[in-house]
Parts: C-alpha cells; sequence; structure tokens
C-alpha cells in the first residue's frame, strides 16, 4: 500500500446527484407492515417502495391538511 495517494487529477462521481440520503423516519407499525407486505408482493424491499410513493407525491405537490 502507498503512503500517498494523488487525486487531483480525479474525476467527480457522475451519480453522485442520484445517491440516497439515509434518514430516520417514525412510522406507525400498521402503515410499515402495509409496505413489508406489499413490496414482498412485488419483490423489492420496502424501503424502496416507500421512497417510490414519496417520489411519486413530489411532483404533484400534495399538501395534506393537517389539525
Amino acid at each position: 500500500m502507498r503512503e500517498h495517494y494523488d487525486f487531483s487529477e480525479s474525476a467527480k462521481n457522475p451519480y453522485a446527484k442520484k445517491l440516497k440520503k439515509q434518514v430516520t423516519i417514525r412510522l406507525d407499525d400498521d402503515t410499515v407492515e402495509y409496505f413489508k407486505n406489499l413490496a414482498e408482493e412485488k419483490n423489492i424491499p420496502y424501503q424502496s417502495l416507500i421512497n417510490l410513493y414519496l417520489r411519486e407525491t413530489v411532483p404533484s405537490h400534495i399538501k395534506i391538511e393537517w389539525q
């Protein structure tokens, strides 16, 4: 292993904008169970399914009435 590596001419990651950010979110048990069951039917991770659902609301600017 080298003592020093020169990254001065390295290229930026072209996929960096598409990286996902890890966050902590509190969801009701029944909500998580719903997405886990649906994700199992679709054979995808439930976190990915939740992300897909949330991503679909962004372009439509859906707003929820809150007390």
